[in-house]
């Protein structure tokens, strides 16, 4: 597991929980911690992804998860610790930007069901309006004109790990629900 992960996931409560099932926790990471940095393996994962999974906690505690999609690599690799995304008109509920605007940390899932990979990322999440962003931002974005967008989403990625590919499922035709 990537130490930056491990450092922010494994609190007390996950480590006794370790102890109880495994028999022993899993070692804390070493200090101090090498730089955070997104490598080759990861931008190329972030690059070719069309949607991922984005949770956020609101004020009353509870988590909400909602998807967001896009064309492919419409979440912007800016450095090696910094995306950023156009974030669309959806439903119109603005359960995630509600719940950025008490709490900016949040969790991204991204999945390739058909190679069986996922990559988990932690992050700390600037929300800007659409009229605030600079020119430099909306020109890495590269956002379609006939996509209009409200808003931009930077995230400051503070962790992520690859998750285990046991049970992904590849999906390489219509689903069930998709078939007349």
């Amino acid at each position: 597991m990537n130490p930056h992960f491990a450092r922010l996931a494994f609190t007390p409560q996950v480590r006794d929980t370790q102890q109880a099932l495994n028999g022993q926790p899993l070692s804390p990471p070493a200090d101090p911690l090498p730089p955070l940095a997104l490598g080759e393996r990861e931008r190329r994962f972030i690059a070719a992804r069309d949607s991922f999974y984005l949770a956020t906690v609101g004020a009353t505690g509870w988590p909400h998860v909602q998807h967001r999609g896009g064309h492919t690599g419409f979440l912007r690799i800016l450095d090696e610790h910094t995306l950023a995304f156009a974030d669309y008109p959806g439903n119109r509920q603005y359960v995630s930007v509600g719940n950025l605007g008490d709490e900016p940390r949040a969790a991204l899932i991204m999945v390739d069901y058909n190679a069986r990979r996922r990559l988990k990322l932690l992050a700390q999440i600037r929300v800007v309006p659409r009229e605030a962003a600079d020119f430099d931002l909306l020109d890495a974005l590269a956002v379609p004109p006939d996509q209009p967008f409200e808003r931009v989403m930077v995230l400051d990625v503070k962790a992520f790990d690859w998750n285990c590919s046991q049970y992904i499922s590849p999906r390489t035709g219509p689903t069930p629900e998709e078939t007349p």
